[in-house]
């Protein structure tokens, strides 16, 4: 009932009687009165007047189960919503949810993360009610080689819910970050889990800096938040619908294909590192190429292993595929990269995009699984 009120009265902008709320809902006056109290406990500003009615007063970042689900407009996403005050991660949570069951487009939004992931294993600062900490359960109809690509999703879904919640035009430093204003907002973690030769499902997970004041001394130089740069708060649950229905968008124009074939230009735009050259660590060898959005501009047949030292890394559509070598095969005269669709569990990770002075591209074309030349066994 809280969310219909809330509803009710964001779409006024007036005052609404409680006779006339109670009219809308079928309740009571009493159960009126105990759902606005409520709501003013979790943060709301609504002025009560007699003979006037409820009148909310916008401004408050709240962000709860009922806030969320008033702000959503979407078709699929957030068809089930889950909210945590606190919890250690949005995609543990969702992956936990998706193990139980859980239908494509559930949504798992937390105010605070106690263990919040970044790349490489790496903790992500997500205190309470500074930043957008959210992941969606996805089970996409199509070959695990292709899940990578919705890392790719993501970020041009946070690029568009930023600019329209916001008006700040992010751009996305690929593979899986946004920035504003050459500064870090958002980091994307997408995991997957997978029986052979299908996707059982994919967690895309999202943290966008917010409210956030400021930031340890290690990554004060290179992050940012949207209240830094506007010099202002932002309604949160604005910018975590904005983004909802920007995903919604670019990902049924996705599976229509099932690569990025649909949003090449909108991706190349986006891009702020398009057209600067990277350096590919390659199984036979290191080579230096041009990022061209969703291609390499000199050698785009080529198709790369990287040899890690604790793993395999299959480089695809932008993404490693992190491999544990005990989970791939012995190898007689090739790589078995197939083996990989076999994990129950595969993060879709740029885990050596971190070493200095180096990214990793690879064009979305996946390599025929059957043929791939085994890497060298020196590399690493």
């Amino acid at each position: 009932m809280k969310t219909e009120i809330l509803r009710m009265l964001k779409s006024t902008g007036d005052y609404l009687s409680g006779q006339q709320l109670c009219g809308m809902l079928g309740v009571s006056r009493t159960a009126v009165w105990k759902a606005v109290g409520e709501l003013k406990e979790e943060g709301y500003v609504i002025e009560a007047v007699r003979n006037r009615g409820y009148r909310l007063v916008e401004g408050a970042d709240v962000i709860t189960q009922a806030e969320l689900a008033s702000m959503l407009h979407t078709q699929w996403i957030g068809t089930r919503l889950v909210y945590f005050d606190e919890t250690d991660s949005t995609n543990i949570r969702a992956r936990k949810l998706a193990e139980e069951g859980a239908p494509h487009g559930t949504l798992v939004v937390a105010d605070r993360q106690t263990a919040g992931k970044g790349r490489r294993g790496k903790s992500w600062v997500s205190p309470a009610g500074t930043g957008i900490w959210m992941s969606m359960v996805l089970r996409p109809a199509m070959s695990p080689m292709s899940a990578s690509m919705l890392t790719l999703i993501a970020g041009l879904a946070v690029v568009r819910g930023v600019k329209e919640s916001t008006g700040f035009e992010a751009m996305i430093k690929w593979p899986n970050d946004a920035v504003l204003n050459g500064k870090k907002i958002c980091g994307i973690l997408t995991e997957m889990s997978t029986e052979v030769e299908c996707i059982r499902y994919v967690i895309p997970g999202i943290g966008i800096n917010v409210n956030i004041d400021d930031f340890p001394e290690e990554i004060r130089a290179t992050a940012t938040s949207l209240k830094l740069e506007a010099g202002r708060s932002i309604k949160r649950s604005l910018v975590i619908a904005a983004v909802a229905d920007s995903f919604e968008y670019y990902y049924d124009i996705f599976m229509k294909t099932c690569d990025m074939s649909g949003l090449r230009d909108d991706y190349n735009k986006a891009l702020v590192n398009l057209n600067r050259e990277v350096l590919v660590l390659a199984a036979t060898g290191h080579y230096k190429d041009v990022l061209n959005g969703t291609s390499l501009c000199r050698s785009p047949e080529r198709r790369d292993l990287v040899l890690g030292e604790s793993y395999f890394f299959f480089v695809h559509s932008c993404i490693l595929l992190k491999i544990p070598q005990d989970e791939v095969p012995a190898r007689s005269g090739k790589v078995l990269i197939g083996s990989a669709l076999r994990l129950k569990t595969a993060l879709l990770l740029p885990e050596a995009a971190d070493a200095p002075g180096w990214k990793i591209k690879n064009p979305p074309v996946a390599p025929d699984l059957r043929s791939a030349p085994p890497p060298a066994s020196d590399s690493g």
